[in-house]
């Protein structure tokens, strides 16, 4: 490989890195393609001559500007392979949101493909099955709004039906983790009613609405939480 097109691929190789990452310093990128920070001053000083709108933070480095994106990147076929395998697997879920957010995702991914590429796909997504929630069953409808509201901070109001107490309750909660059993997804939130961190069963969950107020982070990790649960 010539020294001009090693050059391109890092060039683009550092486009996807800034587009996947909040902040990057000349010195990570310099690490990852193994060339030194000054040869990273010059791709990135080349980048923005080109019309890329790459802004600097002092001390802390590089980040593209809000709202700017790169075309999409080529997939290999073994790339495209796995992600429609996974796509048939989201299939399953039994969250409705979920299933449509990953299936509007994944049409998007599939439009940029090669044609001989796409092909492909289509006949390997006819041919891989997983055997489970055979009847595609959709039990909740919420995973959706519940990962942005546990992203930006967002409390929400919930009914929730207790199976131990066989009662509704009303709840003002914190999303905090969500995490899968393959039988239902499982929301960790801090209850404000119980003043605790409890688990909630998404399939439990009657209704659901986003304050217009927004909460703590909390400090602690899921890892934290599960070790909790032990004690």
């Amino acid at each position: 490989m010539n020294d001009n097109i090693k050059r391109l691929s890092r060039l683009t190789a550092i486009l996807t890195q800034l587009q996947t990452k909040k902040i990057l310093t000349a010195s990570q990128l310099a690490i990852k393609f193994s060339v030194s920070n000054r040869t990273i001053y010059r791709d990135i000083k080349a980048l923005e001559e080109s019309g890329v709108p790459i802004l600097t933070e002092d001390g802390k480095g590089y980040y593209l500007m809000d709202g700017y994106r790169i075309p999409p990147i080529m997939f290999t076929e073994s790339e495209a392979n796995a992600l429609i395998t996974a796509e048939q697997l989201i299939l399953k879920n039994k969250d409705t949101s979920f299933v449509k957010e990953y299936s509007e995702a994944i049409n998007k991914i599939k439009s940029v493909l090669r044609y001989s590429t796409k092909e492909k796909v289509n006949m390997l997504s006819n041919r891989v099955v997983f055997r489970y929630n055979t009847d595609n069953n959709r039990t909740s409808h919420y995973l959706s709004t519940l990962q942005l509201s546990l992203t930006n901070f967002n409390c929400c109001e919930v009914e929730y039906f207790s199976n131990e107490k066989k009662e509704f309750t009303k709840r003002i909660i914190e999303p905090f983790a969500l995490y899968n059993t393959q039988e239902n997804w499982i929301l960790v939130a801090f209850c404000q009613l119980r003043n605790d961190f409890r688990a909630f069963r998404l399939d439990k969950i009657q209704y659901l609405k986003v304050l217009n107020k927004q909460f703590e982070p909390h400090k602690m990790t899921l890892q934290d939480y599960f070790e909790m649960c032990k004690s």
